[in-house]
């Protein structure tokens, strides 16, 4: 019997090479002669770099760069071959800052261009850029200027950093923009829908999470419209109306315009750069979970993408998650054959996140067990 394991990470918890080695853990006790397949899983968020690297069996750099605020860091990215895959969080993430340090204002995108010239010099010409978990609302300014761009005031000086600077910005000069970049693919791996301005854009949707007051979220709003309207004309596509342009504080505003740039959903992404589709042919049974499942995880989750690609293929799917909540049931329409929460019993949230590791392995065995009692293999 072949199977497959196939999870995203439990946040905060496990990641997901974790989750998928706990699985594998209690299976084989109770399922001895299984062939098992582990294929850590992310979406472009946390966790990314580690899934895939560790599934296209390539390595993890460090590089020294920026903080959010300047500070300097060491952040991870991973390399496979001529591809690096980059978190912009890693160097410019919410999560590197303390609550009240929080301020998108002030906060800026220099470090993720740290982490792309580090990834040039390593002779990568295809970067996957995993948007979630940022601090900044500066439409990639700040790291525009660490890939050689000058964003310039009305009487010819740079601008300082951070997305309040960006209501003195006046021009831009790309000429001493690193010339690499003009053969780099850049696969950005996004989630949401998000326009760059208005409503439903960066500043109002997402920048009252990284600090922005109600006055804060109009001057980042017309300052990303500043910063687009004059890179409009270097770029291909409509920058105020591009779908998904919202995503990270705006943070590929800045690369359209000197870079190929496609957007993809974070899933989609992954699991074909990883042949996921392939892997799951391969199986006769296929694992997934999440930390929490419930209705939410319908709109397009790594679970789920496993289970409808699984489903094309009539290969049945169990889900294990930390937790199972509202309407998780409906997944039954889509691939999943049976679905279970790992917590053996009532704990807080504390205790499951804690004892996580050892609820997924226990809870897996006593899945096998079934499996073996069913003589499915």
């Amino acid at each position: 019997m072949n199977i497959l394991i196939a999870p995203d990470s439990f946040k905060e918890s496990l990641t997901a090479v974790e989750v998928a080695d706990a699985i594998h853990c209690g299976l084989a006790q109770a399922l001895p002669g299984a062939t098992f397949q582990c294929l850590p899983l992310a979406d472009g968020g946390e966790g990314t770099v580690q899934a895939m690297i560790g599934s296209l069996s390539g390595q993890i750099m460090t590089s020294d760069v920026n903080d959010p605020l300047g500070r300097p860091i060491r952040a991870s990215w991973g390399k496979a071959n001529d591809l690096a895959v980059i978190e912009m969080a890693a160097a410019s993430g919410l999560e590197l800052l303390q609550p009240a340090e929080r301020n998108p204002m002030a906060t800026d995108s220099y470090g993720t261009g740290e982490l792309i010239l580090a990834a040039l010099n390593a002779g990568c010409t295809h970067i996957i850029l995993g948007l979630g978990g940022s601090a900044t609302n500066d439409g990639g300014a700040g790291m525009l200027r660490a890939l050689g761009g000058q964003l310039l005031n009305a009487q010819g000086a740079p601008i300082a950093g951070g997305g309040g600077a960006l209501q003195d910005l006046a021009s831009i000069d790309l000429s001493r923009v690193d010339p690499r970049l003009a053969k780099t693919q850049f696969s950005i791996a996004c989630d949401v829908s998000n326009p760059l301005c208005g409503t439903r854009g960066a500043s109002a949707v997402f920048g009252p999470q990284k600090g922005a007051s109600a006055k804060m979220v109009q001057q980042l709003d017309d300052n990303l419209n500043r910063f687009a309207r004059l890179l409009q004309p270097l770029c291909r596509i409509d920058l105020l109306t591009e779908p998904g342009m919202g995503a990270a504080g705006g943070l590929s505003l800045a690369l359209e315009a000197i870079a190929t740039v496609e957007r993809r959903s974070g899933f989609e992404l992954i699991s074909n750069t990883i042949k996921l589709e392939q892997q799951i042919k391969w199986a006769d049974l296929v694992f997934t979970g999440e930390g929490k499942t419930d209705h939410q995880s319908l709109a397009g989750k790594t679970c789920f993408g496993v289970a409808r690609l699984a489903q094309a293929h009539q290969t049945p799917v169990i889900l294990l998650s930390g937790s199972l909540g509202e309407d998780y049931q409906q997944f039954y329409q889509h691939g999943i054959v049976a679905a279970f929460a790992a917590t053996p019993e009532p704990m807080s949230l504390v205790q499951a996140m804690k004892n996580g590791r050892k609820n997924l392995s226990q809870s897996a065995n006593a899945i096998g067990r079934m499996i073996a009692l069913q003589r499915i293999d």
